[in-house]
């Protein structure tokens, strides 16, 4: 099975979410995205990304709006963005991006996981630098040589696309992640996409045995379960997460 399954899966495992959870997780970025600059999606792009990713998974339009107008409150606090590193069963790389309000009991949630599933926590650097941030798109709907055609139309520099059992993977510079957007959604305005964002990509995956596989879906379950949890990135193939 490769990777067009495990994005599958993703997207399965993300409509059995909690809602409550996930509400909270999604508010939380559009909280901090909206205190970090203007608090108005037309103004403020990053913003207008995590609106429209929150609105991908079906985060009602009052949750959002909560969100906004905490974040406009003069004694609203703040968010901090942390990020942990480490490894897991099978010495797969694993990045843990989260946003919280209490630090301490975010890193005593996060090392509890590594913990009890085999893993390892690292310093800062030990895995970050196997990874790159890349925009990346990941959607069914067209298919390669169409995509091929619209981007070269749109004067867009990919690093990287291929397809997959129907599934088209594009890699390219995060400077281009808005001219690729647009370019696909004019293309097909329906477009729905497993992935769409500058994530962290790994330069390269690696294959598990299956007790390590088993430990480290285990892990992965368990941060998930993590209200500051925001994205985690890893190398291992063929996770069902």
């Amino acid at each position: 099975m490769g990777r067009a399954f495990q994005v599958r899966a993703a997207s399965m495992a993300k409509t059995a979410a909690a809602k409550s959870s996930l509400y909270a997780k999604w508010g939380k970025e559009i909280f901090a995205a909206a205190k970090s600059g203007v608090p108005d999606p037309n103004m403020n792009a990053t913003l207008k990304r995590v609106i429209d990713r929150a609105k991908k998974e079906q985060v009602p339009a009052e949750v959002i709006k909560r969100a906004i107008t905490k974040a406009e409150g003069v004694n609203s606090g703040s968010m901090s963005a942390v990020t942990y590193e480490g490894f897991g069963s099978g010495n797969v790389s694993i990045i843990v991006e989260c946003l919280t309000d209490n630090v301490n009991r975010t890193v005593s949630d996060v090392r509890t996981c590594f913990n009890k599933t085999g893993g390892k926590m690292g310093v800062s650097g030990s895995v970050s630098h196997m990874f790159s941030r890349k925009a990346e798109f990941i959607f069914e709907g067209l298919n390669e040589e169409d995509v091929l055609e619209v981007l070269m139309a749109s004067d867009c520099d990919v690093e990287d696309i291929h397809e997959e059992e129907g599934v088209i993977f594009i890699t390219a510079d995060t400077s281009y992640y808005e001219k690729i957007k647009e370019a696909l959604l004019a293309a097909k305005e329906d477009l729905e996409f497993y992935e769409d964002g500058n994530n962290m990509v790994a330069a390269q995956y690696i294959d598990l045995d299956d007790e390590s596989k088993e430990k480290f879906t285990r892990m992965l379950s368990m941060l998930r379960e993590i209200d500051d949890v925001q994205d985690i990135y890893h190398n291992a193939n063929d996770i069902e997460e």
